[in-house]
């Protein structure tokens, strides 16, 4: 059987209001359809895996979105993945109330079918990326950045993989008082137009 993530709960208690109906529904859909799918968190976002990462879903200001790990490899015959494409919102677009979901069978369709290319061991082709989580700025981040306006310049420019660096360093921290030495040291690494991983990049 699968599991369920106290982490998850977390993440859907501080989501805005409109996504506390949304989230908690896709989640239910994902263990109707796979009972054996475990939760994590990964890039900031609840992740559910079976035999690798199957889909995930993130709720942002004023939408959620739910996307699938190998979308490219599902069939989609109601083309309604393919309308969407690769986006941050996610392949049934911004989702603001239930009713801007497709039906609970047709997403029981496509994760049933997400499980079945994990449980054959399907690979993204060559070249082809998978599609990436949409990029969540945590609120305690958010605010430390709003206080420094060099900060926060430098992180605006950086390229998506180099603001998921120090998301991801962010919210891997396992105490409070770490998550809080490394908020520290971010925005003084980036108040000095520095990537997370500075003392490694070639000079």
């Amino acid at each position: 059987m699968g599991t369920r993530n106290p982490k998850v709960d977390a993440y859907i208690e501080r989501s805005p209001e409109f996504a506390r109906a949304i989230l908690p529904h896709l989640r239910a859909l994902v263990h109707r359809a796979c009972p054996q799918a475990t939760e994590t968190i990964k890039w900031g976002f609840p992740n559910f895996e079976y035999k690798g990462i199957l889909c995930n879903m993130a709720a942002f200001k004023n939408h959620c979105a739910f996307s699938f790990w190998k979308a490219s490899l599902l069939s989609d015959r109601r083309k309604i993945l393919r309308r969407h494409g690769k986006t941050s919102m996610g392949q049934f677009g911004k989702v603001r109330d239930l009713r801007d979901l497709p039906s609970d069978s047709v997403i029981l369709a496509y994760i049933k079918e997400a499980k079945s290319l994990n449980d054959l061991g399907a690979k993204v082709p060559a070249g082809e990326a998978r599609t990436k989580p949409p990029l969540r700025v945590p609120a305690d981040f958010r605010r430390a950045l709003g206080s420094s306006t060099k900060a926060r310049g430098t992180f605006e420019r950086f390229s998506t993989s180099h603001r998921r660096e120090y998301i991801d360093w962010l919210t891997s921290a396992k105490t409070t008082g770490t998550r809080k030495r490394r908020l520290t040291t971010a925005i003084q690494w980036l108040e000095q137009g520095k990537i997370r991983d500075w003392k490694y990049a070639r000079r």
